[in-house]
């Protein structure tokens, strides 16, 4: 059985971001439109798990194959789409400080919501706030229950990207 964690804040986390944004873009230097620190680590001040998720952002779905061959020239191993549709998801290099690294096209809703979702709580620190409140709590709760866990934090989330002016649903 594996637990929740969720911590305060680490400063760590952007730098973290940094180091493997820094890793992976000279080999998708030619493909790849953005790199992007999305999830509660890309939130100043916001409770984390502390595991740094990135979205690798290129133009068409013939890159996103093209990036999952160059990824792997770096040890990135590829897991599939993990259940949503556009968005590819990698286990990374041993070598490096353990994170959730998707490559999507830029038209693609999970990565559309990830960014309003990060933009409103970077631009909104009362609800983020509000949301370390509410995940704190849920991992007290459900500490060793994931699905309960991410299932406490839905209709919070769906209300942000409300707020924020996504229509579709998580």
């Amino acid at each position: 059985m594996t637990y929740i964690t969720v911590v305060e804040y680490d400063p760590q986390w952007v730098r973290d971001f940094e180091m493997i944004r820094d890793f992976v873009t000279p080999s998708l230097s030619d493909i790849v439109l953005a790199v992007e620190h999305i999830g509660s680590t890309s939130v100043p001040g916001l409770p984390a798990k502390p595991i740094v998720d990135i979205d690798v952002v290129v133009a068409t779905r013939n890159d996103v194959q093209i990036a999952i061959e160059k990824l792997a020239t770096l040890g990135y191993v590829h897991e599939g789409d993990l259940g949503i549709k556009g968005r590819e998801a990698f286990i990374p290099p041993d070598k490096m400080p353990w994170h959730h690294l998707y490559v999507c096209t830029i038209d693609n809703a999970e990565f559309r919501r990830h960014i309003k979702f990060r933009d409103y709580l970077r631009n909104h620190p009362q609800v983020a706030k509000d949301y370390g409140e509410l995940k704190l709590k849920l991992v007290k709760e459900f500490h060793n229950d994931h699905k309960a866990y991410t299932n406490g934090k839905t209709d919070f989330v769906e209300e942000i990207l409300k707020q924020a002016g996504e229509k579709n649903k998580i």
